[in-house]
């Protein structure tokens, strides 16, 4: 469990309430109660149900006052991490207003690590970071896809990128957080659903009934691989040269991991290595040179170190899924129409079932 889940439900005192309440406008707010609101009928209608409801009832300026208050409970059903938990919330407090004869919301907050209170009810929230000096891995590759010549060190940084991950992806965890990574692939809307929405309705060969067929069999490899949830491991969720920053050698940082940094090691090892692919199409319509070099290096290296040839089972939803990203016309306006074919026919071909190694990816190119 890590640090910040630690604290999620915290027991709420009169105390910290109190005090909340005197900062949010009633200075001399003196809480009277708190006590779960309606627990024996809910217990009677429902055999599962999320955070248990509080009612407050508190004294300001000589008037009685009742709220309550409102938590979630990690579930299955799509609020495993603080952040789905934290989008629900932030959501009724926006939608709330909108629906006549609705109870108004309050406020919206988080509880620190103290149990105390804190509004979050106004503004986008933001995220802060400790800065690290290096270039993107991304340089890189434009290099070579311009000047198809390996330099010292190109090699030794597609070897540290694979050990990197198989010493990552050594770390599992239960199926269900498996599970849930399928259906955020597929279904999402920064998945594979989502980008299908994204492509416009009038393009040339990304047509709609093509996009529904990308779809349809993106959730047949969702059911299939469910029986696979074995190897929920510890992931980035992100792992492609924009999220990677080196410096000198092979030492690096990594940027914006995602999705709850648990899922298929497919996931990583196909954000990564399609680039190789993506970068030297773009240029020479071919998949050859030194950015195929990185790719032979980069596969052979993470299954000499992991021994897990059972990934090349299951690439093809997240070979898709990364497909659609550099495919698209959003995400990428400028590549030539033949590149943007050419990595649509690799999903699709993925999709209906041709095996992948990574020494025959020309197969299905």
């Amino acid at each position: 469990m890590s640090k910040t889940e630690n604290f999620l439900m915290p027991r709420v005192t009169e105390a910290n309430v109190q005090v909340y309440l005197q900062k949010r406008g009633y200075a001399d707010a003196e809480v009277l109660s708190i006590a779960p609101l309606g627990q024996s009928e809910q217990n009677e209608l429902k055999d599962y149900g999320y955070g248990r409801p509080l009612r407050i009832s508190f004294r300001s300026q000589g008037d009685n006052r009742d709220l309550v208050l409102r938590t979630m409970s990690p579930d299955p059903f799509g609020h495993d991490r603080r952040a789905d938990r934290a989008s629900t919330l932030l959501l009724s407090y926006d939608s709330f207003h909108s629906i006549p004869q609705h109870i108004e919301p309050f406020d919206v907050g988080a509880f620190n690590e103290k149990g105390e209170l804190v509004s979050m009810a106004h503004g986008e929230i933001f995220l802060i970071t400790d800065f690290v000096e290096g270039q993107l891995y991304a340089n890189d590759l434009s290099r070579l896809s311009q000047h198809d010549e390996l330099q010292d060190g190109d090699l030794d940084r597609a070897r540290a990128l694979a050990r990197y991950l198989a010493t990552l992806h050594g770390e599992t965890f239960a199926p269900e957080r498996y599970i849930r990574e399928l259906r955020d692939v597929v279904g999402s809307g920064e998945g594979i659903m989502g980008l299908c929405d994204s492509y416009p309705s009038d393009h040339p060969f990304a047509t709609p009934q093509r996009l529904r067929s990308i779809e349809i069999e993106a959730l047949r490899w969702r059911w299939r691989l469910k029986g696979y949830a074995h190897r929920a491991r510890r992931t980035h969720g992100d792992f492609h040269p924009f999220n990677l920053l080196f410096r000198e050698g092979s030492d690096f940082s990594v940027l914006d991991c995602s999705r709850g940094g648990v899922g298929e090691p497919a996931d990583d090892l196909t954000a990564l290595s399609i680039n190789y692919l993506f970068f030297s199409l773009q240029k020479h319509r071919l998949f050859h040179g030194a950015l195929r070099e990185l790719w032979n290096v980069f596969w052979r290296t993470y299954l000499e170190e992991t021994n897990d040839t059972e990934v090349l089972e299951v690439v093809a939803p997240f070979f898709a899924w990364r497909g659609l990203v550099l495919a698209s016309p959003v995400w990428y306006p400028h590549i030539e129409e033949p590149v943007r074919e050419r990595l649509l026919r690799f999903v699709e071909k993925l999709l209906d079932g041709a095996s992948f190694h990574p020494d025959r990816v020309d197969e299905l190119l």
